[in-house]
């Protein structure tokens, strides 16, 4: 049986080993086509989000992590310079005819679910586990996929609803910016 929780520092070992397994770097082409995170976070970081309780995780029944989603808000992502571009983007967008900012928006992701626990419904159930304690403070939550991470978008853009708002290219890749209505349970 699969548990989604909000994530702890005991759980930090469990998200670096999962974090390095499916880290961009480390694999090849072929791996890569099955989904892959692309920013690597050390031990501090994770501390710094699990204090505002931006971690969500999923355990097996061994008590391993096998998934985990990280979310927050913008002060905390601005130590990477593509979160601050994709901010700088902003007075440009909407998102159903409401003006995304900081303050109404947070940063959702990554995402990273162990292969063997892919296409079962995780996301949904890890994601709505994020849903719920985020919606108290933002209606509105961004995040980018890397155009080339293929099954990312259809993850989200199909089986949670995220709708497309947004391409830009950064450090020579190209990315899509989403937004999700944070009123809107994912689980049927």
């Amino acid at each position: 049986m699969i548990q989604t929780r909000i994530g702890h520092n005991n759980d930090i070992p469990g998200i670096l080993a999962l974090q390095e397994k499916y880290l961009y770097r480390n694999l090849n082409v072929k791996e890569r086509e099955k989904g892959f995170v692309t920013t690597p976070f050390t031990v501090s970081q994770i501390e710094d989000i699990i204090l505002q309780n931006g971690v969500f995780v999923a355990e097996n029944e061994n008590h391993q992590i096998v998934a985990y989603a990280f979310a927050g808000n913008w002060k905390y992502f601005e130590q990477w310079e593509i979160f601050n571009f994709m901010t700088s983007r902003f007075p440009k967008l909407s998102f159903h005819e409401n003006r995304i900012t900081t303050e109404n928006s947070f940063q959702y992701g990554p995402v990273c679910i162990d292969e063997l626990y892919r296409s079962k419904g995780l996301l949904n159930q890890l994601f709505e586990e994020m849903r719920i304690e985020f919606f108290k403070k933002y209606p509105i939550s961004i995040t980018f996929i890397n155009k080339i991470n293929v099954i990312s978008e259809k993850a989200h853009t199909k089986k949670l609803g995220w709708e497309i708002i947004d391409e830009f290219d950064f450090n020579s890749n190209t990315y899509i910016g989403l937004a999700f209505d944070m009123k809107n349970s994912v689980l049927k």
